[in-house]
């Protein structure tokens, strides 16, 4: 099985000038773990996981005032929509992290994470009779 048939192509982009508040709200509104940052000045495509929030509320950080790009990831691993879901946990594994941003022809297509490939790879579960 391959990225494309696990990831998820909705792909929030925010900018770095968000605050982690902002990131937050928006990231849950789409039930996503993780979006993408676009800061031409830093480099071009970053990320932005529930972790990085979660560790800067847990530093007594303000989410009201802390901003994005100070929390986010800008030595990204990509994957493409090719890779076999066995490369992506494998990135995954030895990179640490459960978020891989895809990309096709150089732009965000989706992000495939941990739980994505355990989708994949567990069978569906079955209904227990009532």
């Amino acid at each position: 099985m391959l990225v494309r048939d696990a990831m998820s192509t909705v792909v929030l982009t925010i900018g770095p000038t968000h605050t982690l508040r902002q990131a937050a709200a928006l990231m849950s509104a789409r039930k996503v773990g993780a979006a993408v940052v676009h800061d031409p000045d830093a480099g071009g495509i970053g990320i932005l996981t529930e972790r990085d929030i979660l560790n800067s509320v847990g530093l007594g950080q303000d989410p009201d005032t802390e901003r994005a790009h100070a929390h986010t990831t800008n030595n990204v691993v990509f994957a493409t929509p090719a890779w076999t879901l066995e490369e992506a946990a494998g990135a995954m594994a030895h990179g640490g992290f459960r978020h891989l941003i895809v990309l096709d022809g150089g732009e965000p297509a989706g992000i495939v994470s941990v739980r994505d490939i355990i989708r994949c790879w567990a069978p569906a579960r079955q209904q227990v009779p009532a």
